[in-house]
């Protein structure tokens, strides 16, 4: 099933073809970068993929790593899942960082992270007592080593 999402490509993206899925059951459509960079050991930037899209009211855009990105160099997104809201129309830029040991170039055109839809549900609070559970309180950690 496909959704139809609009897009703009500028500057250097009008080059590459819409983000595209690897393969016929990747979740997620490849972003390009559309500079050039280097990231140094430690270093952050944010990107630019010289795309605007707009979703469909009741979805997101997650910007998520690419693993190989991160298992090879250590390069993956700072704030991942980065979210992009269905009413924002600017650039998508993916805020990526270097937790490697060597800088590591990236070129305009370079896949950098991948974009996944999401369906989006809203919080309808109700302020009530919670139910009682086996686990209660107890977080980071306390179920357990293994």
């Amino acid at each position: 099933m496909g959704i139809k999402v609009k897009i703009q490509r500028e500057g250097k993206a009008r080059d590459f073809s819409p983000p595209e899925y690897a393969t016929p059951s990747s979740s997620g459509a490849d972003l390009r970068a559309s500079e050039d960079l280097v990231l140094l050991p430690g270093e952050w930037s944010p990107v630019s993929t010289g795309l605007k899209i707009e979703l469909p009211e009741g979805f997101e855009g997650q910007i998520r790593p690419r693993s190989g990105l991160a298992a090879r160099h250590g390069v993956t997104v700072l704030n991942a899942p980065g979210t992009i809201d269905s009413d924002y129309r600017g650039e998508i830029r993916v805020l990526l960082v270097n937790l490697g040991r060597e800088p590591f170039s990236i070129a305009s055109g370079d896949r950098i992270a991948q974009l996944v839809l999401a369906p989006v549900s809203r919080i309808l609070w109700s302020e009530e007592p919670l139910g009682e559970t086996a686990r209660g309180e107890g977080g980071f950690g306390s179920t357990g080593r293994s």
